[in-house]
């Protein structure tokens, strides 16, 4: 629902948030007023000891302070627990009983002063038990008003003055076109400012260049751009997820069409030149997972990893000219050297040099394939996330083949360092003179799978038979003509609902109108959403069938937007609207369509477990096209399906899988 305004700001928190942990405080405040009760009941007439009648009347003052604060309470969650998320007309009283709860942490926190004041007191000689109740009550009451405040800046929205700007329709049609202009243009300069203050203070452990500048003011803009049309709060967003992935599981456990599943029945060839990409692609996953370093090496090797690095410390120590960037005690070539099984003498250059569009990469030779493979990092560091998060768009015209492709900014600029350490320092040159016969295979996962899938592209001319295999790269990657002059050498693996895979601006905002739809026509309210959701993904079951507005109601309706749907949106001037139109009607998107790299090998489990835990998991593998990963699919496993580990262990399932068949 739109943000609580109080104190004639909005905050980043609904009407109907206060249910349960208004419901976890009532319970606190009910023990805790029924043990000052008992213990003034049972120490009544025991108060003669030297500041005994202070105490008598701190205990007398604290049990109408809390009882009044119990009541209170329990108007708070009993408002909040009316309505649902779209409809909080019988929450309208919620605000004034907010400001009554608040107006009570005034004698609280004095309460608080006194009690501390007499606890510290060396003259006070009563009772032991007393006085332990009375050290209780104290820490009780700064543990509360700390966690108020806390709660307070959390839900502080920085920009909770400024959206008001939004909201009154009326009042904005009579302004005048250059007033409003001047309104929007402050709004928006106000929201980048928070936001790359936001990304500012994240990265504040980093070191902070002209590059590192750019991309907070690209990212800042990016966030100010998707959040700053919808009034939806956190708990919104949760409700909307759970709601979607409980749809969604509605969905898949309905019956398939017969010819939805023949559609799927691939022929032998195709089958075969399945099989083949599958054992490549398991073999040079392990490059890819290499590439991490000793992170990965650690993660997959818990007890042993470090009694194993630790062994290896002094030994193959590569000189200076083999390696660039730092890697303490040998940890990560340690680690490279273990997970690809290759010898020092097999590495041509490993950098572990890292900067914002500077990541890590190694150029090996893989005698087993007769390949020179050069492997991309993913995403590990502060660096890495901001060079994934400049998702503006820019071009890439290929001379002789392609122009006006669209690509990820950021992750283009990550490939250009590593193209011209490959060709400018003369790497490939050398590589190629020592095993002239080999061909070139460029893999990295994630973000080094996108990047390893740009650099592919720029290498293209000058390597006719470069393969690439991307494992989980990121969905907004390149434009559509791209992708496809990409399908005749670069092969993308995703398992499962991977998110990254399907992560682009479009996506995005998809599941951003998704959300807004789903939660503005369910008819239920929030905390059970929440409630039954976290039960749901802990404990599985049926998907709920939450009633909404929308049942009943037609296919061509549903293509209308809904009246709650509405009110869930920031309400826009005629002359915002126009503005916006036409700052865009004569240049091209900012963040058109863009797709997933490559022929595409989608790996998806046979009898899908809802269980993260599970361990007997049986994978099924086929080609798919980018139109599959066009929408943000919510599960539990929508990250762990991103992770190295996982996507390694679903092609080596697939590999030998193949082998036992073909022994048989």
């Amino acid at each position: 629902m739109p943000g609580l305004v109080l104190f004639g700001r909005r905050w980043a928190i609904g009407s109907d948030d206060f249910v349960l942990p208004g419901a976890f405080e009532l319970f606190v405040r009910l023990v805790w007023w029924i043990g000052i009760l008992v213990l003034y009941t049972v120490h009544k007439g025991q108060f003669n000891c030297p500041g005994g009648g202070l105490l008598h009347s701190y205990l007398l003052g604290l049990i109408i302070l809390l009882a009044s604060i119990i009541c209170v309470l329990s108007a708070l969650v009993y408002i909040s627990m009316q309505g649902t998320i779209s409809n909080p007309g019988p929450r309208k009283s919620l605000p004034k009983i907010l400001y009554t709860r608040l107006l009570l942490y005034f004698p609280e926190f004095i309460w608080a002063v006194v009690g501390a004041v007499w606890v510290s007191d060396n003259s006070v000689q009563c009772e032991k038990t007393v006085i332990n109740g009375v050290i209780g009550t104290v820490i009780a009451s700064w543990i509360i008003i700390t966690f108020t405040i806390i709660g307070v800046v959390i839900v502080f929205d920085p920009l909770g003055g400024k959206k008001t700007f939004y909201l009154p329709e009326g009042a904005s049609r009579n302004l005048e076109s250059s007033q409003s202009g001047q309104l929007l243009y402050n709004v928006k300069s106000s929201a980048t400012r928070v936001w790359e203050k936001r990304i500012r203070l994240l990265c504040c452990c980093i070191v902070q260049d002209d590059d590192h500048r750019v991309a907070f003011t690209s990212i800042a803009e990016l966030f100010r751009c998707y959040f700053s049309d919808t009034d939806l709060v956190p708990s919104d967003i949760a409700a909307g997820l759970i709601l979607l992935h409980q749809e969604q599981d509605k969905m898949e456990n309905c019956p398939k069409e017969p010819e939805e599943v023949l559609c799927h029945s691939p022929s032998s060839l195709v089958t075969d030149d399945l099989d083949a990409e599958l054992e490549n692609a398991a073999h040079y996953m392990l490059f890819a997972a290499a590439a991490y370093g000793w992170p990965y090496y650690v993660y997959t090797n818990p007890y042993t990893a470090l009694c194993k690095l630790n062994g290896d410390c002094c030994r193959n120590r590569p000189t200076d000219s083999d390696i660039t960037g730092s890697d303490h005690h040998n940890f990560h070539f340690g680690s490279i050297l273990k997970i690809t099984g290759l010898q020092y003498r097999d590495f041509i250059h490993i950098s572990f040099h890292n900067k914002i569009y500077e990541i890590p990469f190694f150029v090996a030779l893989d005698h087993k394939k007769e390949a020179i493979v050069v492997a991309v990092r993913g995403t590990l560091s502060f660096e890495d996330i901001l060079t994934d998060l400049s998702a503006d768009c820019e071009d890439l015209t290929l001379e002789e083949v392609l122009e006006n492709g669209f690509v990820h900014k950021g992750i283009t600029q990550a490939a250009n360092y590593i193209y011209r350490k490959l060709i400018n320092d003369g790497i490939l040159n050398q590589a190629f003179t020592i095993a002239p016969e080999y061909k070139l295979v460029i893999v990295g996962h994630s973000l080094g799978g996108g990047t390893a899938s740009i650099l592919a592209i720029m290498l293209r001319n000058s390597f006719p038979t470069l393969r690439c295999y991307a494992f989980s790269p990121p969905g907004g990657l390149l434009s559509k003509s791209l992708a496809d002059y990409t399908k005749h050498f670069i092969v993308s693996v995703i398992v499962g609902k991977d998110l990254v895979a399907r992560l682009s601006m479009p996506n995005m905002e998809d599941l951003k109108r998704r959300i807004v739809r789903i939660v503005a026509n369910c008819s239920r309210p929030k905390y059970q959403i929440l409630l039954r959701g976290c039960w749901y993904e802990v404990f599985g079951g049926d998907p709920d069938d939450f009633p909404t507005e929308l049942d009943g109601r037609s296919q061509d309706a549903l293509t209308q937007p809904l009246l709650a749907e509405e009110s869930l949106m920031v309400h826009r001037s005629p002359s915002y609207n126009a503005l916006e139109e036409e700052s865009h009607s004569n240049s091209p998107p900012q963040y058109p369509h863009l797709y997933l790299p490559g022929k595409i090998i989608h790996i998806v489990e046979e009898c899908s477990s809802r269980r993260l835990c599970s361990s007997d998991i049986k994978y099924t593998a086929r080609w798919s096209n980018e139109t599959v990963f066009s929408s943000i699919l919510i599960s539990p496993k929508m990250i762990t399906d991103h992770m190295p580990d996982v996507v390694l262990k679903a092609l080596n399932s697939l590999s030998q899988e193949h082998g036992s068949c073909l022994s048989c």
